[in-house]
């Protein structure tokens, strides 16, 4: 029986992924060695092995190549979320906001390569922000939905979001400010417990707090 061509590294998910972590972490090790205005595609796609084409199939400039596993994780989290199935919906989010941590935790050379540059280029911290910005809307997306129905969904839900993603980024800005050195993962763990504590009153405290607020409002 003859052997069967084996596919290419792109065409599967696996390697997609992998091309895009060899193409960031080349772009990384450029960008700390000779400066991010310094390094051009053209360097990066040859420290890569990879061509310009194959570079720009994966990354559209040189600021997404530094955040270059931010859409595996946007998945990743869209997938935990859609596994959750009936379990509390607050919780689920936490448990997603702590896997993200982990990636960052998982490699803490990268991590922190990534904050150095970020601290240092102005289009990157506008970059990184919005990579937050999409953590929160997913985030806010999934409490809304199950949320539905009940009094202030929306409201409740892009509360809870934004408090799950500001836990989550003072506890990776502390660990990052930290050399990696923080228990991160228990600061996280400790920070979410209390965002469910508070919002364990919401239902009725938060309704209660608008209703006043419209009542005071000047006709």
């Amino acid at each position: 029986m003859s052997e069967q061509p084996r596919p290419r590294a792109g065409r599967t998910p696996q390697g997609r992924r992998r091309i895009r972590g060899t193409v960031s972490s080349a772009a990384l090790d450029l960008f700390a060695a000779n400066g991010f205005e310094a390094t051009t595609v053209d360097q990066i796609a040859e420290a890569a092995g990879v061509g310009r084409r194959t570079f720009f199939r994966y990354f559209r400039s040189k600021e997404d190549a530094v955040f270059g596993d931010h859409e595996e994780r946007l998945a990743d989290v869209a997938e935990l979320l859609e596994q959750a199935g009936g379990e509390e919906p607050l919780p689920a989010v936490c448990r997603a906001a702590e896997a993200v941590l982990e990636t960052y935790l998982a490699d803490p050379a990268v991590s922190l390569q990534r904050f150095a540059l970020t601290r240092q280029v102005p289009s990157l911290r506008a970059k990184e922000i919005a990579s937050t910005d999409d953590y929160q809307r997913a985030f806010t997306r999934y409490l809304r939905g199950r949320y539905d129905g009940e009094p202030d969904a929306a409201l409740r839900a892009a509360v809870a979001a934004a408090a799950v993603v500001a836990a989550h980024n003072q506890v990776l800005r502390e660990w990052l400010k930290s050399g990696a050195e923080l228990d991160a993962r228990g600061r996280l763990h400790a920070a979410l417990a209390g965002v469910r504590g508070m919002a364990a009153t919401w239902p009725g405290t938060l309704g209660a707090a608008l209703d006043d607020r419209v009542g005071s409002a000047p006709a």
